[in-house]
């Protein structure tokens, strides 16, 4: 099952308007590509041949005889995706279109270290390919998300927080001596980002929030990705104002997440004497009404609320959605909502959505899936 996808250029621009829903017949990667009608059934014939598409039954007429409609072959491959937490792995097979085949969650301490965290990944990925592939259909590439920076040139964790051992670890490398294929590494909340803004059609710049363990931001510009170098969307280390001092896992003081994160409020939540494990302990309370961890929950979407003020003034996005695990706590988002509308320009808020995120718990795996095919369809794939 390591198989490369023998297509790049015009075949690969073909396959994935086809895979991603775009085109579903030989007229429409025609209309769509610039490609003239006999250049497309040539590539077309090609990639039947290959087993990546298939050409059966009848589309919808735009005049003159019904197209034969276009789709993924079943032989067409899978994509293994995963998305790494500080307690959890969440693991999913997926289609070349993005659909999930199958999707599995299991505990995972991201403090084990890079080599026993993604072996396990590795195994788990391995486990879940016999029992659910055919041995027929190829396996196409591997992706994760990493709670942590990523340097997208090296595809290495940079300084990571509460990651021991993370720091400038080769993830790639140790993925591709497994699997001799494309490997996507990216940043849990850039690949959040994606997967989120394929559920807001017509909305072309996004921020993505993930509000879990750590604090992270995805940007969504012009309907694709933004990563800089590395860092944009970072927001967990920006400093916020406080009558304490708190000194954040970076080594700073006063960090966003020092005091907002989910690792900050059981912390403080422990501290008060009320045991929480799990970020999800918090949501439980909130929702059973423990005063102190409403309290706790409204005062960390206030701080994160006037972060945002400067980030939504400046980028002036159609969206902010948040998302992860501590979201389903509904006073963070109402004090989110309330501190940039409070504090925002008019023009900045006018047409803003401050929601929670639609693609629910799969986002990351859906954007991995996305990012992972066009790594795979590209030349460099």
């Amino acid at each position: 099952m390591k198989q490369r996808l023998p297509v790049q250029g015009a075949q690969g621009d073909l396959l994935r308007l086809v895979a991603t829903g775009r085109a579903a017949s030989r007229a429409d990667l025609s209309r769509l590509s610039g490609l003239a009608a006999s250049s497309v059934s040539l590539r077309v014939e090609e990639l039947i041949e290959a087993g990546l598409l298939a050409e059966e039954g009848s589309g919808a007429s735009r005049g003159g005889r019904r197209p034969r409609r276009l789709s993924l072959a079943p032989t067409a491959g899978v994509l293994a995706v995963a998305d790494l937490g500080a307690h959890h792995i969440r693991l999913g097979l997926l289609d070349l279109s993005g659909a999930p085949l199958v999707v599995e969650e299991r505990p995972c301490e991201i403090t084990d270290g890079p080599e026993a965290t993604l072996d396990l990944m590795a195994e788990a990925f391995d486990r879940l390919l016999e029992e659910h592939v055919p041995a027929t259909v190829p396996l196409r590439g591997v992706g994760t998300g990493i709670p942590g920076p990523v340097d997208p040139a090296t595809l290495r964790v940079v300084t990571p927080s509460r990651m021991p051992g993370w720091n400038e670890f080769p993830v790639a490398e140790h993925l591709r001596a497994r699997y001799d294929l494309p490997i996507l590494v990216e940043n849990d909340a850039n690949l959040m980002a994606a997967g989120e803004a394929r559920s807001w059609p017509g909305r072309e710049n996004l921020m993505v929030l993930k509000v879990g363990t750590g604090i992270g931001c995805g940007v969504i510009v012009n309907g694709r990705l933004h990563r800089g170098r590395g860092a944009a969307g970072d927001i967990s280390h920006v400093r916020v104002l406080s009558d304490s001092s708190v000194i954040c896992a970076c080594g700073h003081h006063d960090c966003l997440e020092a005091y907002a994160s989910g690792a900050a409020l059981a912390t403080a939540l422990t501290d008060a004497g009320i045991i929480v494990a799990h970020t999800s302990d918090i949501v439980g309370l909130v929702n059973d009404a423990v005063p102190e961890a409403t309290s706790m929950v409204r005062t960390a979407g206030r701080r994160i609320g006037e972060v945002l003020t400067v980030l939504v003034n400046f980028f002036n996005p159609d969206v902010v959605a948040v998302g992860g695990s501590l979201s389903a706590a509904e006073p963070l988002i109402t004090s989110i909502r309330a501190a940039v509308y409070e504090r925002c320009l008019p023009l900045a808020t006018r047409d803003l959505e401050i929601a929670p995120a639609r693609a629910g718990r799969d986002a990351a795996l859906l954007g991995a899936g996305s990012l992972l095919l066009d790594a795979a369809l590209s030349p460099s794939g």
